[in-house]
């Protein structure tokens, strides 16, 4: 009998322990008393259950609820919903159908786009064939064998061409780029088709795929279709327009229902309707994709927040400079980002035989700052910031709402340190953005460090060295924070690594906000010196900050996070007066005007609606406070004092309502 070693699940503190089993033992037969393991990991590579375990083997079990166990539960359930649409709908043509983000999708070409009636159909046969318990069965076999067995499969078929014309080590990360999601089905190694059995082995069904797989259809226990769409074949417009479904699957009824209320959740939150619902910003077309305009009311929340960040930036020992929106080309090489940048800037415009391009980026122009005069050590940090109007040339299938622009103004700073000065600068950027997010009412957040790809050398510019000492810079100050740290291989700029702050809003949804950047390459490239304390010239360590990252993004992340319903502070509307009669509409002029020397966004309505349509429309535009007025009132120097969950308290002196707002205004709580 072979000696087997095994090792505990991630995250098990136990102790490795070997194990001597039978010749012929499947993975399954490991885990055979934990329900919740459904494929194994074998010498870190994941393989179905069925795998025949071998000598001197390290084995673990992956559970279904963990992120490789909820890919594989997800990408068996797009086989059992092509294998279900193929039932239905014979003469559909296979595409690409990978696991994603908290579900799958799988491509088809058919005649006519699915309608919701389709959908549920599918879903309808999807449970049958849970039901039977099909199992997933793998079989390896040539380039030859799949183009004969798959030859009435067109789109299958150039996938395996793809893949002969890799060749080498490289072939998977080829295919992949040839084809989203196409390394789930092909890969440099050998091909291999899954084949769905029934109980009495017949085939159901089969497809090629890399695996692995469930090891039977009735693991799925929770699954739903959401909505179809058009999707080009690889991508690419040139090509035939497919259909495609997308899903969802869970490790439970429970937690799929949760997932639904989160997306219900996050529809009614979606800043795009509150935009036009509380008349914040629009998107006019006459400006064309990405490119916002705020509307008077937004433009409160913007200026709220630009003036928090700059009187916050000015306290932490940076000075405001301004730089312009464009620049001649050859500032952009200087600083590298031509050509590693090239496809996210807007294309040249040609003056004066030149080309200029709106800028992307501050940092190049603060750099010529730096440089404009002679620098000594006494000066660093030397600490730069700037509200920079920044163009970027997103793809129209990525622009959405404010989350993602083409137009955007960045809270942008740069700090130029001594080597020495560097950990500590970095700690204290790291403290200014967790305080920022705190005074914004976000207080659950990780870290996350982005470092080189060393298997891309090419794009990333640097010695290893570089590379080494900035990293280990960066990691130091994100563990010392006991924040929780993920890495994120190959996520760097191509100048150096950096550490952003993902906040988690009031769904859970995780949001990259503040950004920081170890930058040596373009203080070397723009020649940057200071004068050190020995007379020599030294090259500074030059500090990319963001961090709102941009206003605009960051507008749409708390307006959701919020839905809608800003803090006191934010509020474009602090309160709103409301008369019950009009005789009361001088009573409570005399309030507003009280209530704006002190600072407060008041308005009175005095329009000729009854009182509680004017609570109504407030509670609509999620004003914070109401002040209601009356008979009483006026005569008692009072009002009714109303918040905007509906809690009311009446006869509250006009002193004491006053109080109550500019206290919570200054404290930044929410109510």
């Amino acid at each position: 009998m072979p000696e087997i070693t095994t090792v505990p699940d991630a995250g098990d503190a136990g102790e490795v322990a070997e194990r001597t089993v039978a010749t012929g033992t499947q993975a399954w037969e490991l885990f055979r008393d934990d329900p919740t393991i459904i494929a194994a990991r074998v010498n870190e590579t994941l393989r179905d259950l069925a795998y025949v375990v071998q000598d001197g083997d390290r084995v673990s079990g992956v559970a279904i609820d963990s992120p490789d166990g909820r890919a594989i539960l997800r990408h068996s359930t797009a086989h059992v919903m092509a294998q279900a649409v193929q039932e239905l709908h014979p003469e559909a043509k296979l595409g690409i159908g990978p696991p994603i983000t908290d579900g799958f999708y799988y491509d088809f070409d058919v005649a006519e786009p699915f309608t919701p009636a389709d959908l549920e159909q599918i879903e309808t046969r999807m449970r049958r064939i849970v039901k039977e318990g099909q199992r997933f069965s793998r079989r390896p076999v040539s380039d030859g064998e799949a183009l004969s067995e798959l030859a009435e499969e067109p789109y299958k078929v150039e996938l395996i061409g793809l893949k002969g014309g890799t060749g080498g080590p490289g072939g998977t990360e080829a295919v992949a780029e040839a084809a989203e999601g196409a390394s789930v089905e092909v890969g440099a190694g050998e091909l291999t088709i899954y084949d769905n059995l029934r109980r009495d082995g017949s085939l159901a069904w089969k497809d090629l795929c890399r695996g692995p797989h469930l090891p039977t259809t009735k693991r799925i226990p929770a699954f739903k279709l959401m909505r179809s769409a058009a999707a080009y074949w690889r991508g690419d417009e040139r090509n035939k327009q497919l259909q495609r479904i997308y899903g969802t699957a869970w490790e439970s009824k429970e937690a799929l229902a949760e997932h639904l209320y989160r997306i219900e959740e996050a529809e009614r939150r979606d800043h795009r309707r509150l935009g036009r619902e509380l008349d914040l910003f629009s998107f006019p077309d006459e400006l064309g994709s990405g490119l916002a305009v705020f509307h008077p009311r937004g433009g409160v929340i913007k200026r709220e927040m630009e003036d928090y960040v700059r009187r916050r930036h000015i306290e932490e020992g940076f000075e405001y400079v301004g730089t312009p929106h464009i620049s001649k080309e050859g500032l952009f090489h200087t600083s590298g980002h031509l050509p590693y940048y090239a496809d996210s800037m807007f294309p040249p415009m040609q003056m004066e035989g030149a080309d200029y391009y709106l800028k992307a980026m501050n940092c190049p122009m603060h750099n010529l700052i730096f440089r404009s005069r002679g620098r000594s050590y006494r000066e660093l940090p030397l600490r730069l910031f700037e509200f920079g109007s920044v163009y970027r040339f997103e793809k129209s299938g990525v622009v959405h709402g404010l989350t993602r622009v083409r137009g955007m103004t960045q809270d942008d700073s740069h700090s130029y340190v001594t080597p020495e000065q560097a950990p500590g600068e970095v700690k204290h950027l790291l403290e200014f953005c967790l305080g920022l997010f705190r005074d914004f009412g976000l207080d659950d957040y990780y870290l996350e460090l982005s470092t080189r790809d060393d298997s891309k050398p090419d794009k990333f510019v640097g010695s290893d060295e570089d590379w080494a000492s900035a990293t280990a810079v960066l990691e130091q100050v994100a563990t010392d924070s006991g924040l929780e740290l993920v890495p994120d291989p190959g996520g760097a700029a191509y100048y150096g690594p950096k550490i952003s702050v993902q906040c988690r809003d009031a769904i859970g949804r995780t949001w990259q906000m503040s950004t920081i950047q170890y930058d040596f390459n373009q203080p070397k490239g723009f020649g940057l010196e200071y004068q050190a304390a020995d007379g020599s010239r030294q090259q500074p360590v030059m500090i990319h900050s963001a961090k709102f990252g941009s206003i605009e993004r960051f507008i749409g992340v708390l307006t959701e996070h919020y839905a809608g319903a800003f803090p006191p502070w934010l509020a474009p509307v602090q309160v709103q007066a409301i008369p019950i009669a009009e005789r009361h509409h001088d009573y409570l002029r005399e309030v507003a005007g009280r209530l704006a020397e002190r600072g407060i966004r008041v308005e009175v309505d005095d329009s000729d609606d009854r009182m509680q349509k004017k609570i109504r429309n407030a509670q609509l535009q999620k004003v914070p406070f109401m002040l209601i007025a009356g008979d009483r009132d006026v005569e008692e120097g009072a009002v009714s004092f109303r918040y905007r969950s509906g809690d009311q308290d009446n006869g509250v002196s006009v002193d004491d309502a006053i109080e109550r707002v500019v206290d919570a205004v200054r404290r930044r709580v929410q109510v």
